[in-house]
């Protein structure tokens, strides 16, 4: 066996606390096979190898957890902030002291470089810490009384039990942005990761087990999506449903949550252009460019999809950009290369579409193009030019590591080029004009926009999108607020 081979098959029995490795649903406080035995295999995306399973649950498996988690929700939200952020307190440190296992564990699962998962495990738990302080400051609002002899306050208020439902490209960030506002507001969870990745949330739930989170509070329910997640969705007692994953499905939810008007916050799929001028700084939007592209092997809702390049440095900047792509590794998270494998055939099949369509239209192929020798899942990272508008590549979201460019001559132009798409999540902008910068910021149909840099995202802002992008933001004091409601209160002292 190679040494990359015996990295990746040992990897999980190295770990330094194997009771992060679990293969049970946690409901109620307790580990659970669920009540019917089924089981659902989780394989190594690197290699296609079987890692484990974990239980199958039934709908009346998550109906269970749905109850634990509403008979625990007078005591979780009736305990003092202060309690809740001590709480929260812990399992942030908890998060950090097995910062290694669990990135090695998400590696595992979710094919990403071991660098990459590093970094994740280090922004799931900035949420926590995060949250643990806003648990203490919930109720800052007051109200300047407009009737003779009446007080009045306005409180804000748990709104009950949270569904979250996660995804596989972040296996430990969506689930602590979601579940620390939530828990710090004083919900309870039930929380469905994908089938494709669940060891983190599991492991994660591991660790809130220790951090002291009573019987109830925290739930993750494993198992087919639409089983699970119809359950969550037809529940009165979920009061809130919070899903990170395409638009698509979020429709479908929308759809679900409808009868029992249930608040939601999605974030959904994106479509982000890149916009590079003249005047830019050449090296620094380079090396943005790239950033932007391919993090998580371009797996990732706020990864670049259209590269828009002025004119005047579009021939140098597509070079410039293509050298740096055929010098790319590609290879097992374990080894930390800049491109890991893609999460399944699925994923493969799009890059291909997405390639040839462009092609068949007129683009041409400056890098990569096809599935790479590392293996099945890995698609070498690759560089189309002259994209015409009509390519697929320039209407939907790609999600893997194929970059699309196309020139633009003005400001009018590429605006309106970027601004077409329904999945407004991020754009990114470079250009030394601050006048410019004012006029583009504000008129790009971005819920977020990146001046000249990539990196924008933490636990303070407030992340979402707009028009068909998502509902309502993570992060920030705002992400804690969606699970509150507010009440006024009205007293006479006459």
């Amino acid at each position: 066996m190679t040494s990359i081979a015996y990295l990746q098959k040992t990897s999980l029995s190295s770990l330094a606390d194997p009771r992060l490795f679990r293969e049970f649903a946690y409901v109620g406080g307790a580990w659970s096979a669920g009540s019917r035995g089924r089981t659902i295999d989780v394989t190594d995306p690197a290699d296609g190898s079987r890692i484990g399973s974990v239980p199958a649950l039934t709908a009346d498996d998550a109906a269970q957890a749905i109850e634990a988690a509403h008979q625990a929700f007078c005591r979780w939200s009736g305990e003092l902030p202060l309690r809740r952020a001590q709480t929260l307190r812990r399992w942030h440190d908890l998060i950090v002291s097995a910062r290694e296992d669990l990135a090695r564990l998400m590696v595992q699962e979710q094919g990403k470089p071991l660098s990459e998962a590093l970094g994740e495990i280090d922004y799931a738990a900035s949420f926590v810490e995060f949250y643990a302080e806003e648990a203490k400051r919930l109720n800052v609002e007051s109200v300047t009384s407009h009737l003779a002899d009446a007080d009045m306050r306005v409180l804000r208020q748990p709104v009950g039990v949270a569904a979250l439902v996660t995804p596989w490209n972040f296996p430990s960030a969506m689930l602590t942005r979601k579940a620390a506002a939530a828990l710090a507001a004083g919900c309870t969870v039930v929380a469905h990761p994908s089938s494709e990745t669940p060891y983190s949330a599991l492991a994660l739930a591991e660790l809130a087990e220790r951090a002291g989170f009573p019987a109830g509070v925290f739930n993750v329910v494993t198992g087919d999506a639409p089983e699970v997640v119809g359950a969550f969705t037809a529940s009165p007692k979920v009061r809130i449903l919070s899903f990170t994953g395409s638009t698509e499905i979020g429709r479908l939810l929308y759809a679900q949550s409808a009868p029992t008007i249930k608040r939601l916050v999605m974030e959904l799929g994106g479509h982000a252009p890149f916009i590079a001028f003249a005047d830019c700084d050449f090296e620094r939007a380079l090396e943005r460019a790239i950033a932007a592209k391919f993090a998580t092997s371009g797996q990732d809702c706020l990864a670049a999809n259209r590269f828009y390049i002025e004119r005047p440095i579009y021939e140098r900047f597509v070079a410039a950009f293509a050298r740096r792509v055929e010098a790319m590794r590609v290879g097992p998270g374990v080894t930390d290369p800049e491109i890991g494998p893609l999460i399944n055939v699925r994923a493969i099949a799009k890059q291909r579409e997405h390639v040839a369509d462009a092609l068949a239209r007129g683009a041409q192929l400056v890098a990569g193009g096809d599935v790479d020798p590392a293996g099945p899942l890995f698609f070498q990272p690759t560089v189309l030019t002259d994209v015409p508008e009509d390519a697929a590549i320039l209407r939907e979201e790609t999600f893997g590591p194929v970059a699309a460019f196309a020139p633009f001559d003005r400001e009018d132009e590429v605006l309106e080029k970027a601004n077409r798409t329904e999945t407004g999540l991020v754009a990114y902008l470079h250009t030394s004009d601050n006048a410019r910068i004012a006029r583009m910021s504000g008129a790009l149909e971005f819920g977020m926009v990146a001046v000249n840099r990539t990196k924008i995202t933490g636990a303070p802002i407030p992340f979402g999108g707009m028009k068909q992008a998502g509902l309502g933001r993570e992060g920030s004091r705002h992400g804690m607020e969606a699970y509150t409601d507010l009440k006024y209160v009205c007293c006479d002292i006459g």
